[in-house]
């Protein structure tokens, strides 16, 4: 009887110690012993993109230019550079790996693959432009025209990226705040649906460029147009996301929130919206999409700066090579914007993984 009972003691205490365990923790218990092949595949894959980085100046270096390269080591000091900054990132991940820490590790590790790509497209880009003209220049510039590019225009390029910043932030934000007003009201009260949703069926449809021609005859400025067009398109994302989060929301909660004297304000707050957060958040991400490709139409209404503008204005002189340098600097802007985004969606739902990271 008494082993019985210092056997469940001993059940409840792992079971005890299994709940305090974060997921990484029991990932890590369920790991198998890796083999001396694996071992080894796992070394190749770390040190694969710094090859892959002495491969793509190889090839810039050795084989001999289509065109004249002005400033050519500009493209190496960034290789360099890129391969630098990997190579301190693998030797941290393994030194927290040596004392125990393997979640810096697994993220080095995760991009390596992405990094050794990264390095043999850049080569083979290379290859197509400035090595062989295969892709005529100079309507696609070869990486190291861009860079020059870049650095020789680069106060034009961050006045620009810092207007262009305002512009999305003042059009998105706008466009959110709305979209949540009407979205999480229109889910809530149908009475309110009816009367909203043949507007919002009308206007979300319409193409952003279609709005244009209006904007410019009725708006008072062009940076008013502007923000109009990038919130419209906010508006559009958020409210359909918001509006399908509330009206999936089970009307059993909201009985059982009823029952224990819940009223409006707090059914709304406290019942509908936290279980309408998943879709609320993925319209966010959705709107800072159709924000993004809103900006370019919105500063082509001739506002006075912008990447948008720079990139028009750049093209009709036919500086490609500056074209391509704003349109990299579009794409860094955007992707960092939407890993903010992501980042605070992964904080907020935190409860839906359950056990803690």
């Amino acid at each position: 009887m008494s082993e019985n009972v210092q056997m469940k003691a001993e059940h409840d205490a792992d079971l005890k110690q299994l709940g305090r365990l974060t997921r990484r923790e029991l990932k890590e218990l369920e790991e198998k012993e890796k083999t001396p092949i694996q071992k080894v595949m796992e070394v190749v894959l770390m040190i694969l993109p710094l090859v892959c980085g002495v491969v793509a100046i190889l090839e810039y270096l050795l084989l001999p230019d289509q065109s004249r390269n002005k400033n050519p080591m500009y493209y190496v000091y960034v290789l360099v550079i890129f391969m630098i900054i990997y190579f301190c990132c693998g030797l941290m991940a393994a030194y927290n790996k040596w004392k125990g820490n393997k979640v810096f590790y697994e993220k080095v590790r995760f991009v390596a693959p992405l990094c050794s790509a990264l390095f043999l497209l850049l080569a083979l880009y290379d290859y197509l432009t400035l090595k062989t003209g295969t892709l005529t220049q100079p309507f696609v510039p070869c990486m190291n025209f861009i860079i020059n590019a870049f650095v020789a225009d680069y106060p034009m390029l961050i006045e620009c990226t810092i207007h262009t910043l305002r512009l999305l932030m003042i059009g998105y934000c706008i466009g959110v705040s709305l979209g949540l007003v009407t979205g999480i009201t229109c889910g809530y009260s149908k009475k309110v649906r009816y009367w909203v949703d043949p507007v919002i069926k009308f206007l979300g449809p319409i193409p952003t460029s279609t709005w244009i021609p209006v904007i410019m005859v009725v708006s008072t400025s062009l940076f008013a147009g502007a923000v109009f067009i990038i919130a419209l398109g906010s508006w559009f994302a958020v409210t359909v996301a918001s509006l399908t989060g509330i009206s999936n929301v089970d009307q059993e909660f909201f009985e059982a929130a009823r029952t224990l004297g819940a009223n409006k304000r707090q059914l709304v707050f406290r019942v509908a919206i936290p279980h309408a957060m998943p879709s609320i958040l993925q319209g966010c991400t959705q709107a800072m999409s159709s924000s993004c490709v809103a900006l370019m139409i919105a500063e082509m209404l001739g506002v006075k700066a912008g990447l948008g503008w720079y990139m028009t204005w750049q093209t009709g002189w036919a500086s490609y090579d500056k074209v391509f340098a704003a349109l990299f600097v579009i794409c860094l802007i955007f992707t960092l914007v939407t890993k903010v985004l992501e980042r605070i969606k992964r904080h907020v739902l935190r409860w839906q993984n359950g056990v803690e990271k």
